[in-house]
């Protein structure tokens, strides 16, 4: 099976310049953790996802300490929040995005979500223009399919 066969074609996007709160608040209404950043060209730029979010809200030692405490200092946190309404996308989304093409086959898009740690995969045509998204929800759901049919 193939990424062409699954992968969903109606990709709700937004653009570099869009509003990072307004970003945020399409995130929750949907109830996604991200979304492909997509140029006046159809190009992908970028992925905005919750990830980037709490990257800026969060201090910048918070990645690095993992598991030992710190003080959380709540003025700061409310503080970078509320700089998200005048952020845009492009200023906080992430530039290096694993992308692959619809001829790819589900296994290897697979292997690419678990080495990656992607949750979502950008399609591409070979200009980079964005085909679709496929997520790992996409891929269990083609799996279980193929198994059913192979049982039958």
């Amino acid at each position: 099976m193939k990424v062409k066969e699954i992968m969903i074609k109606e990709v709700i996007s937004i653009s570099p310049q869009t509003n990072a709160q307004e970003a945020l608040d399409l995130l929750e209404k949907m109830q996604i953790s991200g979304l492909p950043v997509i140029d006046k060209d159809g190009k992908l730029v970028g992925m905005f996802t919750e990830k980037d979010i709490l990257r800026h809200i969060l201090p910048g030692y918070v990645e690095k300490v993992g598991t030992f405490v710190y003080e959380e200092d709540t003025k700061a946190i409310k503080r970078k929040f509320n700089q998200l309404s005048t952020l845009q996308v492009g200023e906080l989304m992430r530039r290096e995005v694993v992308t692959t093409s619809e001829d790819t086959s589900l296994y290897e898009v697979a292997r690419l979500m678990l080495t990656q740690k992607a949750r979502r995969i950008p399609v591409l045509d070979k200009t980079g223009k964005v085909l679709g998204i496929i997520a790992r929800c996409d891929i269990l759901r083609a799996l279980r399919k193929e198994i059913t049919l192979a049982d039958k």
